[in-house]
């Protein structure tokens, strides 16, 4: 009887280490907007990567699920790409989306852009974050950006509906 015992403490003790390991490293999101599409579509479920900032900071490309404000805990976390990192400088003119005054390769947007934006210098520990479907989008276009502490983490896996399976599409831009 004392051994049966033990293994079910044994047993319980496993489960909560395991539960509460992947609830602080891994967290569940549903995109609940169109403004990713083609990337990610509305009702999609992803899985978050809360531990991928810990060793280095957001990298261009980088696909990242925020707060808007640390201040609301009822707010529904967005789901962005990463264009602009600290101290660079934002401008969207003609369709097109220019860092530090190079055009950006941005082969996963679904259309260009129809606004403009003046220049833009990101602040120190801010993100500049656009969604791939540009023109539906409500982003740093608008005027802000996004402080590193508010972000939750990176899109790592996608996890229903089963056809889109796998890892999220990060893109990785060459360093300049």
């Amino acid at each position: 009887m004392r051994i049966i015992i033990r293994d079910i403490i044994i047993s319980v003790l496993i489960a909560l280490a395991l539960y509460f390991g992947f609830s602080f490293t891994i967290q569940q999101f549903a995109v609940h907007q169109i403004s990713m599409v083609p990337t990610l579509e509305e009702g999609q479920r992803i899985f978050v990567n809360k531990t991928a900032y810990l060793s280095h900071t957001p990298e261009r490309g980088d696909i990242i699920v925020f707060k808007r404000s640390a201040q609301n805990p009822r707010e529904i976390p967005l789901i962005k790409r990463v264009i602009g990192l600290p101290g660079e400088v934002i401008e969207i003119k003609s369709g097109i989306v220019y860092v530090d005054g190079y055009p950006l390769e941005e082969p996963y947007i679904k259309n260009q852009p129809i606004y403009v934006t003046e220049q833009l210098t990101i602040p120190d520990k801010n993100y500049f974050v656009l969604g791939d479907n540009r023109n539906y989008s409500k982003d740093s276009h608008e005027g802000w950006t996004v402080l590193e502490a508010n972000i939750i983490g990176k899109a790592w896996i996608s996890i229903w509906p089963p056809r889109t399976w796998g890892a999220v599409s990060n893109y990785a831009y060459a360093y300049e």
